[in-house]
């Protein structure tokens, strides 16, 4: 098994380090900026193994002509579920003339378990014969290098795109920041939380704060469940999967099925009555306080620094 990683200018996407892991450190990384994208996952990585293929510009039908003949002989090719894993994993697939499996939550030789009807339903899929699949960011957790292991080794052989044009592509005439409000919570680097212990009142005024600091906002179950904030919010084993670098909690108690959802943020902070709680004791930092003043009192901070 290999992973694709589809980088640009050096920025790797959603996902990539899940993916890696569950590929077992073996990984192509095709774009531009390879060499940056290969150092950024050498970082936090295990063991590994990469080969960067500096393709430029993301082109997916191009970069699906260039990978078939360097990935042919692998049984399964992981992609991340990322908005350009997703655009070059089909192409790349019917470059290889494999089946595609979509939004996999873990994939083995054999086949892999697929998520299904909005999330509600997992569906395990057997293939004979070699496939290409995605993995779904936050899936799993990646497997971070551990303090004083040796440093990872990288391939670091480029092989050439396959010549000619190949085949015809869309035009990309411009790339837009994603509105942190709207952006995929599988995504997001930042996101704000809405446990039972934030006044539905002050949610408005979460949303706000997320906008901004760049931040996403999503929401516990008892949250969305009470209507309060739209289903797609809701981060858990039930909801979204994520695997934020920051992730700001308030009023959240830190449920097994919300928790189960979180992966392994690089940083967590709760604002939380109860002290005793699971989601302020897996914190970096522990506010006792109650969420919706810290909210108002936090909010009012950044307007005065904003005015001054």
């Amino acid at each position: 098994m290999i992973a694709v990683v589809p980088v640009r200018a050096g920025a790797l996407p959603a996902g990539a380090l899940e993916t890696l892991a569950e590929a077992g450190g073996r990984a192509l990384v095709v774009g531009e900026g390879t060499e940056q994208a290969a150092g950024s996952l050498l970082e936090d990585a295990g063991a590994v193994r990469l080969t960067r293929l500096e393709a430029g510009a993301f082109a997916p039908g191009r970069f699906a002509r260039a990978l078939g003949p360097l990935v042919s002989v692998e049984d399964v090719v992981l992609l991340p579920a990322s908005p350009d894993g997703r655009d070059l994993a089909p192409r790349l697939a019917a470059e290889l003339d494999r089946p595609l499996l979509a939004g996999a939550i873990r994939v083995g030789p054999g086949g892999a378990t697929v998520v299904a009807m909005h999330g509600a339903q997992n569906v395990e899929l057997s293939v004979d014969g070699p496939f290409v699949a995605t993995l779904l960011p936050g899936a799993r957790s990646p497997a971070p290098r551990r303090p004083g292991a040796p440093t990872p080794g990288v391939e670091l052989s480029e092989p050439s795109p396959a010549p000619g044009e190949g085949p015809a592509d869309a035009e990309v005439l411009g790339t837009l920041d994603p509105d942190p409000s709207a952006v995929d919570l599988s995504e997001a680097g930042r996101i704000l939380a809405a446990g039972a212990g934030l006044p539905g009142e002050e949610l408005a005024r979460l949303f706000a704060l997320g906008e901004r600091l760049g931040a996403a906002v999503g929401a516990t179950r008892v949250v969305t469940d009470a209507g309060l904030v739209a289903h797609d919010r809701q981060i858990g084993t039930t909801g979204v999967s994520v695997r934020p670098r920051l992730y700001v909690a308030f009023g959240v108690s830190g449920a097994a099925q919300h928790v189960g959802g979180l992966g392994e943020p690089d940083h967590v902070i709760s604002v939380n009555l109860d002290p005793s709680c699971p989601m302020m004791a897996m914190a970096d930092l522990a506010v006792v306080a109650d969420a919706g003043a810290t909210l108002r009192a936090l909010a009012a901070r950044l307007e005065e620094r904003a005015g001054g």
